[in-house]
């Protein structure tokens, strides 16, 4: 079965849906907020296959999510590194964690919280206005249509 591609089209939730609307590009996203950079990294946390993996890093590549750096001549071995594009990535990350976190544990325990690197303390991710630093809520929002064009 051929994937559709949205690529083209004029709305941001399909465009980002087509860069991370698999199931293995948004874990290899998590590996590098987690610290990973190299490919038996990935492999290893992932247990990921190696051609899945190196098809999802040439993509980020391509897309300039992330950048390879050699750092070994023989064999030849690279190191892949977020761009300020990937790293813009974290807050749709971190709005997957928190939907996961408040949606899909039930009872569960969860194995792995995000703490503040300066307080320590465990934080709950939350999505706000930039302009007006509010919490986002769908009561207050709506989408506007610039012209039918983006229909």
């Amino acid at each position: 079965m051929r994937r559709t591609r949205f690529d083209n089209s004029q709305c941001p939730i399909a465009r980002t849906s087509d860069l991370l609307g698999d199931w293995w590009t948004p874990l290899v996203l998590r590996e590098f907020f987690y610290g990973r950079h190299r490919f038996d990294e990935f492999t290893e946390a992932l247990g990921i296959s190696r051609a899945v993996l190196s098809q999802r890093l040439k993509r980020l590549e391509a897309e300039g999510i992330i950048e390879s750096r050699q750092y070994q001549e023989r064999p030849p071995r690279n190191e892949y590194r977020l761009t300020q594009k990937g790293k813009a990535l974290w807050d749709v990350v971190a709005a997957m964690w928190r939907f996961g976190e408040d949606w899909l544990f039930a009872d569960e325990g969860i194995e792995v919280e995000l703490i503040d690197r300066r307080t320590g303390e465990v934080i709950h991710p939350l999505m706000i206005d930039e302009a007006t630093g509010e919490p986002l809520s769908l009561r207050d929002t709506r989408l506007h249509f610039k012209s039918t064009a983006a229909r």
